[in-house]
């Protein structure tokens, strides 16, 4: 009796590492949806040092229009993209949003743009454009949006 209850003892310890870690991967899944948008943001970058104002600017369907598995909408507000989770995401995720923010250096447009997630703080020398709406708590974040 007393090896079962340690092994029962253990293993509810390791249950609530495996629920963030399956978090975790549908918020990694989730992100792909979003390189839908990037390209075309990129592009309004380089071609006219502008953002999209919103989907329609990008090119992009209406918000809820844009989704996946674990994505209710994706929406484009002044380039920074926002996931909105739902459908089949795990019941914690629904609801809440990711966002990615572009980063620019805003006198040499040749650069590419980079993508700030989250919390993450923006590459040195880069500006970082848009507002942060991410609302998940940070360790269920992948290690580069924290």
């Amino acid at each position: 009796m007393a090896v079962v209850a340690i092994i029962a003892i253990l293993a509810l310890m390791a249950v609530p590492s495996y629920h963030d870690k399956y978090i975790r991967e549908q918020v990694v899944e989730a992100m792909r949806l979003t390189d839908i948008a990037k390209g075309p943001i990129a592009a309004a970058w380089t071609t006219t040092k502008t953002f999209p104002d919103d989907n329609t600017a990008a090119g992009l369907p209406v918000s809820d229009k844009v989704v996946s598995n674990y994505v209710k909408s994706l929406s484009v507000e002044i380039g920074a993209i926002h996931l909105v989770f739902g459908n089949q995401a795990n019941g914690a995720l629904r609801g809440m949003t990711l966002s990615l923010r572009p980063a620019v250096v805003e006198d040499a447009p040749i650069v590419p743009v980079a993508w700030v997630c989250g919390f993450a703080a923006a590459p040195e020398k880069m500006t970082v454009t848009g507002a942060n709406k991410t609302d998940l708590p940070k360790h269920w974040l992948p290690v580069n949006c924290r």
